[in-house]
């Protein structure tokens, strides 16, 4: 049930991508103690931002996890960051995250919710 959005001004590749995308199912999945098997990881190069007055590299990423507790969001936060400075030669102060913890009968799956 974790679910993460990266939105980035930054162009990226099929294999950037793919690259990216694994490595966030597996950072959320171990940072949350959660399986894999219920991440989703979705990215969104390319789209046009400007942060601060300017369209330098940028980033927004989105975490929403059932049961996302508020004392993992710094850890969250450092790891998410690293991750995308990596990948995206993001600086860390150029990206927000916003964290939302999603109460059960409001995240749907397999025609129910949890």
């Amino acid at each position: 049930m974790p679910y993460l959005k990266l939105q980035t001004n930054q162009p990226s590749d099929d294999s950037q991508t793919r690259e990216f995308l694994t490595a966030a199912s597996r950072l959320v999945a171990k940072a949350l103690g959660k399986p894999e098997s219920y991440v989703m990881v979705a990215l969104e190069a390319a789209v046009p931002m400007v942060f601060a007055g300017s369209d330098d590299p940028t980033a927004y990423l989105e975490l929403k996890s059932i049961g996302l507790p508020e004392a993992k969001t710094p850890d969250l936060s450092q790891a998410l960051c690293t991750l995308v400075e990596f990948h995206f030669k993001i600086s860390q102060d150029r990206i927000y995250i916003e964290f939302a913890d999603a109460p059960r009968a409001m995240w749907g799956w397999k025609g129910d919710t949890f």
